[in-house]
């Protein structure tokens, strides 16, 4: 698949969901749930115990009809060690110039961390693919609103705060898409073995985003 193929389908999907720290024998257990879910992008933590042997395994598993990433990168090194695993996108907390342009040039999709509109841009300009809002929890709904009036033509997608009463606000609101974690993943679900409510919680995340569209 072409990385204009991968971004696009990142969009039509509007969710990444934030894998952290799965216990390794649930992680394709979870995953499989997401996808079942409709969640068409996984971004698989680097914190998280074996990550690039997950990612490797999920990209192994899934191919083509989903995207896996990984997330909490903080520089240019660990981008590299997950692309050379299989890695379609990398996730940052952080806006660091050498890990986008690592990144753009393995023709991988580019999503660091961003919080003022200086950064957006500059992110923009270094060749990040999409930026991500961070932490959307304590910015919200109408930062993301006004930002879109002078840089509408950046893709921005929140990450942390979103949840099933606001995600249609954040898409309205101008995000092209969103980063889920805990309000996507019930930790209690996850230790209960009930994938079938992570499943269910997807469900619902996309339905919000679509409906939002429309």
């Amino acid at each position: 698949m072409k990385k204009y193929e991968k971004l696009q389908l990142l969009k039509d999907s509007g969710v990444i969901a934030v894998v952290r720290r799965p216990p390794f024998d649930q992680a394709v257990l979870i995953t499989d749930a997401l996808v079942a879910g409709g969640v068409q992008a996984l971004e698989i933590t680097v914190d998280t115990d074996r990550a690039f042997e997950l990612i490797t395994l999920l990209k192994d598993r899934y191919k083509d009809r989903v995207l896996v990433g990984a997330g909490t990168v903080l520089n240019a090194e660990v981008a590299m060690t997950a692309i050379e695993a299989g890695a379609d996108f990398i996730f940052s907390p952080i806006l660091d110039e050498e890990t986008v342009k690592v990144t753009i040039r393995s023709n991988c999709i580019s999503i660091p961390g961003v919080m003022t509109p200086t950064e957006i841009v500059t992110g923009y300009q270094y060749g990040a693919d999409m930026l991500k809002i961070f932490p959307g929890s304590s910015l919200g709904v109408n930062y993301i609103k006004e930002l879109s009036a002078p840089l509408g033509h950046i893709p921005m997608m929140p990450t942390g705060g979103v949840t099933l009463e606001n995600v249609g606000q954040f898409i309205k609101a101008g995000a092209v898409a969103v980063g889920l974690g805990g309000s996507l993943i019930d930790k209690k679900a996850v230790e209960e073995e009930q994938y079938d409510v992570i499943t269910s919680r997807a469900q619902q995340f996309i339905k919000e985003i679509q409906k939002a569209r429309e």
